[in-house]
């Protein structure tokens, strides 16, 4: 009889969980909406040794050094302001075709013609679904994991460091590798050298018959990543000047590779590493000058009567960054860094161009409690020009207070 009734019970008990429906899968369960609003209101006060371009006094552009001497006045000014402070909205949503996500951000550093001024400057507005992404965002190029935790704003002079309008297609996209490849809005800069001021040069249109078309592959490991990304471009320019009988009508190819990686020796630490190279390339890094440079061929018998010995040229970039990030304590972290960059200079840019680049940092900073920092950090600069033997150093010292916010509703 006690047999007969455990017999039931099982059978009972069997029945209904059968009749209960399976736990949803964690990863396959559909996410919930959310909303995070986030930023933070940063302060940067410090003191600069020397001089630089005054449009940008509170960063280290190597570029923006005098490229002569007291080309911006003398050394030792103070300076102080908010620009780094950052406003910023993400979301996510669940659809029937996967995950839509967007992030639309701002930040209060002013560049190009708002140069130097505290005002509001896109950075991100991106959205992104399934394996499909569109928008302004970090280009496919770049590998943002490269910056390090660094007080000054501008970064190491050799990273390639650009946002970017783009359409992006993310066919393998997991949490051990991703493959991207994107079609990005094109843009680049000339110099027109010694010859500037010919009344030939005058007319020059630049023109992108192509989108840029970039990739990137990177493999996650157990030690930190590896990365590479790759672009391909082309550049033309039209003479419209049609009072004269030369035509300086042309185009170039740029291309480049970006080899980077985050290396992680102990827990503590997180080495930041990246080499890059090409040529036509420099608006994609962070602090380069222009694409194209003007260079002199032969002048005596040129091929073309209509082109009296110059023509437009791509120029080369080599560009390395390297920089280690430790964590002392949850209250306490340091970072050192390095960057240098060399520019292969055509022959008739002017004697001042910009050829190389070095600089590093150095910090010490302090988390009081959650979302706040203090610290200060030394930074160091050198410009060196194309043919003059003029070098130009920067040293500065600054401070910096962050506070962190966010509100996230829903996920």
């Amino acid at each position: 009889m006690n047999g007969h009734r455990s017999r039931v019970v099982r059978a009972l008990a069997l029945m209904a969980l059968l009749a209960t429906p399976p736990a949803a899968d964690a990863q396959n369960a559909p996410a919930e909406k959310s909303l995070e609003v986030y930023g933070f209101a940063m302060l940067d006060i410090g003191h600069n040794f020397e001089s630089i371009d005054p449009d940008w006094y509170d960063t280290l552009r190597i570029t923006k050094l005098p490229s002569f001497k007291e080309e911006f006045g003398k050394g030792n000014s103070t300076f102080a302001g908010v620009r780094q402070s950052r406003f910023g909205v993400r979301s996510t949503t669940p659809t029937d075709v996967g995950q839509l996500k967007t992030i639309f951000e701002f930040e209060m550093f002013g560049t190009g013609v708002d140069a130097g001024q505290t005002t509001i400057r896109l950075r991100h507005a991106w959205g992104e679904i399934g394996h499909f992404g569109a928008g302004q965002t970090w280009s496919t190029f770049m590998d943002p994991d490269v910056f390090p935790n660094q007080l000054e704003y501008w970064g190491p002079t050799g990273m390639v460091f650009f946002r970017n309008v783009q359409a992006r297609w993310m066919p393998i996209q997991n949490e051990k590798n991703y493959l991207w490849i994107a079609v990005e809005r094109p843009g680049a800069s000339g110099d027109q050298g010694v010859y500037a001021d010919r009344i030939e040069l005058s007319g020059i249109q630049a023109r992108f018959p192509l989108p840029d078309f970039t990739f990137a592959y990177k493999a996650n490991q157990k030690w930190g990543y590896g990365r590479i990304a790759g672009i391909y471009r082309r550049i033309s320019w039209d003479d419209t000047n049609t009072t004269d009988f030369f035509d300086f009508s042309d185009h170039a190819r740029g291309w480049g590779l970006n080899l980077s990686g985050n290396f992680k020796p102990s827990a503590k630490d997180v080495l930041r590493l990246q080499w890059a190279f090409g040529e036509g390339i420099q608006n994609y890094m962070n602090d380069s000058p222009v694409d194209i440079g003007i260079e002199t061929r032969d002048v005596v018998n040129p091929p073309d009567p209509q082109r009296p010995g110059i023509a437009g040229v791509p120029l080369w970039v080599k560009a390395l960054v390297i920089a280690l990030d430790h964590q002392f304590s949850p209250k306490y972290s340091a970072t050192v860094g390095y960057s240098w960059q060399d520019i292969g200079n055509s022959n008739a840019q002017a004697p001042n161009a910009f050829n190389t680049g070095h600089y590093a940092t150095g910090n010490l900073l302090y988390y009081p409690a959650p979302n706040v920092m203090f610290g200060g950090e030394l930074q160091w600069g050198r410009r060196g020009n194309f043919s003059d033997d003029f070098q130009s150093d920067g040293f500065k010292l600054q401070f910096s207070a962050k506070y962190n916010f966010s509100w996230k509703l829903g996920g």
